[in-house]
């Protein structure tokens, strides 16, 4: 497998390199001052993008449903988000060795007492998590949906699941989607990794010799923001570069991380599609989460 940043640096994941080196590297987007910095280049953000979903939930009426997560309301999906900050949490705290049953979850739930306690539930999730972090060693192992790994793993792994449920709840109320390009752009990085450590599959997503390109426009990302991805014995491999696909798929890291995560349609106008668009399609109907 390959795993990249936006440096551009590849690195393999059967090279010497160890764990820990794949979280020395600092994104040049994320600010030196942020809080939590200090445990892990991504906690700033995570505290960030987070925060930007509990205010827009504090807000919004939380009946309202979520067409992109079918039988949610703006409730559940605070929930979910903020049990899930919890649970990973728990598992570093525990030291887990095998997953730990979200309902089992100290704090699962926001007490009823309105909005407000509803965001501030929300932002708690991420001190409960980066206190984990910090009191378990940003090493030390922990299950995750890839295998054991550092648990500064899931840092990253909760900021994307606070940003894509951040457009899930803007989509809800009608308000715009705003994201930074270099965040958006380690978005489908960090999705593409998850990905790649999946078992091979009987019906990959593409076929063996074929190659879809995403290619994000935003000038400032560079050969972050382009993406060739294959299958090789099932799997999922990937690397930043630029070249021709069976496909190509064009538009702005922020609608091609909402593409790939299905938030808005395969042939939605905010995307450019070129080449053989059953590729694109395919690719979707087989990367469910």
């Amino acid at each position: 497998m390959i795993y990249t940043y936006p440096t551009g640096k590849i690195v393999m994941r059967d090279s010497p390199v160890r764990p820990r080196q794949f979280f020395e590297w600092r994104p040049e987007f994320m600010p030196g001052t942020s809080q939590g910095s200090t445990i892990d280049p991504y906690a700033g953000l995570l505290i960030s993008e987070n925060d930007r979903l509990a205010d827009l939930l504090q807000t919004a009426d939380l009946t309202v449903p979520v067409p992109t997560c079918p039988g949610w309301s703006l409730l559940q999906l605070e929930r979910h988000v903020g049990r899930g900050h919890r649970w990973a949490a728990q598992m570093i705290a525990a030291g887990a060795t095998e997953i730990l049953d979200p309902r089992a979850v100290t704090g699962g739930k926001p007490a009823e007492d309105g909005p407000e306690a509803g965001a501030q539930w929300l932002r708690d999730g991420v001190t409960e998590l980066l206190d984990a972090v910090t009191a378990a060693g940003r090493d030390a192992p922990v299950w995750t949906f890839t295998g054991p790994r550092p648990a500064a793993w899931w840092i990253r792994r909760r900021l994307h699941e606070a940003t894509v449920h951040r457009a899930d709840a803007a989509i809800a109320i009608g308000a715009p989607f705003e994201i930074a390009p270099e965040v958006a752009a380690d978005g489908v990085a960090e999705w593409l990794d998850l990905l790649t450590a999946r078992p091979p599959a009987a019906e990959p997503p593409l076929p063996d010799g074929v190659t879809l390109h995403l290619h994000a426009v935003d000038d400032e990302l560079g050969a972050a923001g382009e993406w060739m991805i294959r299958t090789a014995g099932g799997r999922v491999v990937w690397e930043n570069g630029h070249g021709k696909g069976a496909a190509a798929v064009r538009g702005t890291a922020a609608d091609l991380l909402q593409g790939v995560l299905r938030r808005i349609p395969a042939d939605d106008d905010r995307l450019q599609v070129f080449g053989d668009p059953a590729v694109w399609t395919t690719w979707l109907s087989r990367t469910d989460f």
